[in-house]
């Protein structure tokens, strides 16, 4: 039982509205660093707590932006998996993921069974 059309273009428009709203907020991470002073200038005169400080923050922003940059690509991915149409068909097993699953993860690739399959392994 495939995706009904309705359902897949409903998850479309999610995907894009959150694709959207990813590199907005990638940019603008991308603004605060390239606007504020990295760990790397020179900071004479500052205390070693005030540098330790910049430091922590700017580790907190890369982390940040590593995990933004990971949700855009599994969004990405299922647009292109919409394009192919193969949008809510597990890539391990070639079944159906339920449309619940989908819901709930809209950038899923793998039905439940196969999820519990490849966590109980790594």
């Amino acid at each position: 039982m495939a995706l009904a059309p309705s359902f897949v273009q409903e998850m479309e428009t999610r995907l894009q509205t959150e694709k959207t709203r990813l590199e907005e907020e990638l940019s603008r991470l991308s603004h605060r660093q390239a606007s504020s002073h990295g760990p790397a200038d020179d900071h004479a005169g500052e205390s070693e707590d005030e540098s330790a400080a910049e430091v922590a923050a700017f580790s907190d922003s890369l982390s940040v932006e590593t995990e933004l940059s990971r949700a855009l690509r599994d969004v990405e991915k299922a647009l292109e998996a919409i394009k192919k149409g193969t949008y809510g068909v597990c890539t391990y097993c070639k079944q159906d993921i339920d449309e619940r699953r989908m819901r709930a993860r809209p950038t899923s690739g793998s039905c439940i069974e196969c999820k519990k399959t490849f966590t109980q392994e790594v």
